[in-house]
């Protein structure tokens, strides 16, 4: 291992070029990536519009329980997958339902009065607090042993542009909401800071080719496989993001979406595979130990197409329980999101930890969320809070079901899973009484 020698040192007698840097500031035998303690990571992953109850939440509690068909493609992960029914987001104020439901889902506090105009209640602004993504990224980044280069990354699969109280649930302070990328070729570009465009991509190995061949001379064999496996992610990159032979691909910009237009990029199964594949690497890189991956938007107008749905499943989900059909199609729905989710736990799970034992899913915990508990009743009770992977710390394998717990106590529960355990209240304090939830560990 390199010691005692600074980045800048290191890296002036190799003479490595600014491009190769992403590359190889994390491999571990290098001693600069902050190996000493485990490194713990968050996912939050958000899908609009409340779920079908029925499909979604298992029959039993405790550790014998039976995957609904919503969660299906949890099977594999079913020893790592904690199910909490019974989480209620209890904000209230300014803002209908879907406002409230994304804009105080993470951040835990009311909305600041505004003049965007929701359905029958009043109109609302942004947040009035900080997310607890951001809280938690903001302890990691004072903290020599896990600062990293991004602290957080915040993906989007078509979220609108236009920025409103709808659109956004990641905060870094009152009024201060933050757009996630959609576009992978955008993503790209930000974590290894070359792509401007599809040239310059195709590129990127050329630049670097010498520089990880001198790298690979002075790491271990372990580190010479990483830098393998980032230059084969590229070249994946490259071939994935190509337009295909009958049309344009990814190259382009992510169109705003106006409100109202019910159509959606039939590219979005592709565009989900891209972002999780991005965060992974990032993961595996120690860019970030903090993502969010937001699908759609609170009242998402999605037409999923690719699962033989025309109607767009914002429209879908104020159908009534007795539609039978309507009730299929929610059904498939969460399905869909719930196997992108299952995707990237299985990517987490198959790649190893740098520098340390098992893998990234032993390290690493994904929280998949919604703006409501159920779409044709707005109700923010029984909120969707599925989790899976070992990086908090809870004991996992479980279903459990709550008598209507504040989400605070676990927006706070989840700041202590990843050590930020001086936080004693987060959002609206009136919401936290007992603390973090204690039958989680």
């Amino acid at each position: 291992m390199i010691r005692n020698r600074s980045r800048r040192e290191f890296i002036r007698d190799l003479g490595l070029g600014a491009a190769a840097l992403p590359f190889v500031l994390n491999l571990p035998s290098l001693g600069f990536a902050g190996t000493g303690t485990r490194k713990k990571r968050l996912v939050v992953m958000f899908s609009p519009n409340g779920v079908i109850p029925s499909a979604f939440w298992p029959d039993e509690t405790g550790s014998e329980f039976t995957l609904k068909e919503s969660l299906t493609p949890l099977e594999p992960f079913k020893d790592r997958t904690l199910i909490l029914r019974g989480v209620c987001d209890r904000v209230r104020g300014d803002g209908d339902n879907h406002m409230r439901g994304i804009g105080c889902l993470l951040t835990g506090i009311e909305l600041f009065p505004g003049n965007i105009q929701g359905g029958s209640d009043t109109p609302a602004g942004w947040s009035s607090g900080l997310s607890i993504d951001q809280e938690i990224k903001k302890a990691y980044q004072v903290d020599d042993e896990t600062r990293t280069r991004f602290g957080s990354l915040e993906f989007g699969v078509m979220v609108p542009e236009r920025a409103d109280t709808w659109t956004r649930m990641v905060y870094d302070g009152p009024n201060k909401p933050i757009a996630p990328i959609n576009d992978p070729y955008r993503m790209f570009n930000r974590l290894y800071g070359r792509a401007k465009d599809q040239a310059s991509l195709k590129s990127l190995l050329d630049d670097v080719k010498s520089d990880l061949k001198t790298i690979a001379s002075v790491v271990s064999k372990e580190d010479r496989q990483i830098l393998k496996e980032h230059a084969t992610f590229v070249r994946e990159m490259e071939r994935e993001l190509a337009p295909d032979d009958g049309g344009p691909g990814l190259d382009h910009a992510v169109p705003e979406l106006e409100p109202g237009i019910k159509t959606v990029n039939d590219e979005i199964p592709r565009i989900s595979k891209t972002q999780i594949d991005l965060m992974v690497q990032s993961f595996a890189a120690d860019f970030a130990r903090i993502a969010t991956l937001q699908y759609t938007n609170s009242v998402g107008m999605a037409r999923m197409n690719w699962l033989g749905i025309p109607d767009g499943h914002h429209e879908l989900s104020h159908k009534p329980d007795n539609d039978a059909k309507a009730v299929d199609q929610l059904t498939k729905i969460n399905k869909w999101f719930c196997e992108q989710m299952a995707y990237l736990a299985k990517r987490l799970a198959e790649t190893p930890e740098p520098g340390g034992p098992g893998s990234l899913l032993d390290n690493t915990t994904i929280v998949w969320t919604n703006e409501l508990g159920k779409g044709n009743s707005h109700t923010l009770d029984n909120v969707p809070f599925v989790l899976v992977g070992n990086g908090l710390d809870f004991k996992m394998g479980r279903s459990l079901d709550y008598k209507k717990v504040p989400h605070n106590r676990l927006l706070l529960s989840i700041a202590h899973g990843m050590g930020h355990e001086e936080l004693d209240s987060f959002g609206n304090p009136d919401f936290c009484g007992d603390g973090p939830l204690s039958d989680l560990t």
